[in-house]
């Protein structure tokens, strides 16, 4: 009985993955019924002009980054002259 079983088995999942459709996801169903009603806005790839900041606030984050960079490095090496002497 257990062969017989083994061997039935074994035809269900050939059957199975040979099927030409496959049934979406539990997600993907909801999903589909819900945009149907009420489809998604479009979100782009990139941010909106809304988001978009300002050239001079990009120079100011630059200039700090660069400033506490220069900061370490003159610091390191301050550190580095007082342990020579």
């Amino acid at each position: 009985m257990s062969e017989q079983d083994d061997g039935e088995r074994e035809f269900d999942l050939k059957w199975a993955d040979a099927a030409a459709h496959t049934e979406p996801s539990a997600r993907a169903r909801m999903l589909a019924a819900r945009w149907r009603e009420n489809p998604p806005e479009p979100v782009p790839f990139r941010s909106g002009p809304d988001r978009v900041a300002s050239p001079r606030s990009s120079w100011v984050s630059t200039t700090i980054v660069l400033g506490c960079v220069a900061a370490v490095i003159l610091l390191l090496g301050y550190t580095r002259f007082r342990a020579q002497y």
